[in-house]
């Protein structure tokens, strides 16, 4: 039989509420003045009538989403909401103790309005004190545990950006990549010096922008877009006519952010797991739009899906994962296979 657990909201609940009823049974025991039907009435009904006051502000709070605000404006709610739980305490606290008086103690010859007249501001205070506390304590949890979460969220998102960072300096500093670049380089030196001069420009651009470009997990989608020209012009000058390409850019904003290396990944895998591979090379299509608020991109290139790549994988499930962690389920992306060409879809929030 399974047992059931009591949350730990729960349990502070109680043991608080309960705690703070003991203290006040305390008091008045070494007053003198306690009364021990009373004070076991006293125990319950304020165990009963604080969680659910406390409880009735935890709802509101949850259907409002107060414990998803900045620390500005929930200061504010909670300056608000302070006197407001200290009214309501006040209101039912005073019938509560009047009644169990008038059972327990006075035998129904306590006076009404002397009674909220002589109490209604030490209850009050009383109250404003209480609820100050529980308030401060509930909001100040969900806040440690939301920047908590936040941090590690952020951690998870550098882990991400460092990997991906590390596959592309993989994949430009591999030997096979700087082998053949090199020769490109080489040839052309005899035959086009001036195109082994911009070889070395784009091969020099290409590495500064993986060592030297800083941290930023997100760029410019322009930035991004330059960087995959280079790496573009430099295989073109390798792979000759065999390789071509077009952009179709039609965005009108190009300073928009994208997570750091994702369009240049998609390209890298169009060329080298494509058109690399075939006799007679293939044109590359790299569009990018605006869709219903969402900006795509779309990477098209003759060849068909290898499903068993480990290295595709590898590197797409990298892209996926901060994606995932960027936007919170905001942005896709898919690779499909279709009349022998293979598309790329990213899809991200525009904003």
């Amino acid at each position: 039989m399974k047992r059931t657990q009591i949350s730990l909201y729960w349990k502070c609940q109680l043991i608080g509420w309960t705690t703070a009823s003991l203290y006040w049974a305390f008091v008045a025991f070494t007053s003198g003045e306690f009364h021990w039907g009373l004070g076991f009435a006293q125990l319950i009904t304020d165990v009963i009538l604080y969680v659910g006051i406390t409880h009735l502000y935890k709802i509101f709070a949850e259907n409002n989403k107060w414990q998803l605000l900045p620390l500005n404006g929930l200061i504010i709610r909670i300056f608000i909401a302070v006197p407001v739980m200290g009214i309501i305490y006040t209101c039912t606290t005073i019938p509560k103790v009047y009644f169990l008086r008038t059972m327990f103690v006075n035998n129904g010859r306590l006076d009404w309005d002397q009674f909220a007249l002589i109490n209604i501001s030490g209850i009050f205070m009383a109250g404003i004190r209480l609820m100050a506390i529980w308030l401060l304590a509930y909001h100040l949890y969900h806040y440690a545990k939301r920047e908590i979460a936040l941090a590690g969220e952020n951690a998870r998102l550098q882990l991400g950006f460092k990997q991906a960072q590390l596959d592309n300096l993989s994949s430009q500093l591999n030997p096979h990549f700087l082998f053949n670049s090199l020769n490109t380089v080489k040839a052309l030196i005899y035959t086009r010096p001036d195109g082994a001069a911009r070889g070395i420009d784009l091969l020099s651009e290409i590495l500064r922008n993986s060592l030297y470009r800083g941290n930023a997990m997100m760029v410019p989608l322009d930035e991004e877009i330059e960087l995959v020209k280079d790496y573009l012009e430099l295989e073109s000058m390798r792979m000759d006519e065999r390789l071509s390409f077009d952009f179709q850019i039609k965005v009108p904003a190009m300073s928009v952010k994208i997570p750091r290396f994702s369009l240049q990944l998609l390209v890298e895998n169009a060329v080298k797991h494509g058109i690399a591979k075939r006799v007679a090379g293939g044109k590359l299509i790299i569009t990018v739009f605006e869709h219903e608020g969402f900006l795509k991109i779309e990477v098209l290139n003759p060849g068909r899906l290898e499903q068993d790549n480990a290295n595709v994988g590898i590197g797409l499930e990298n892209l996926r994962n901060r994606l995932d962690i960027a936007y919170k389920g905001a942005a896709t992306f898919n690779i499909i296979e279709q009349k022998e060409n293979v598309l790329a879809t990213l899809t991200i929030p525009f904003k």
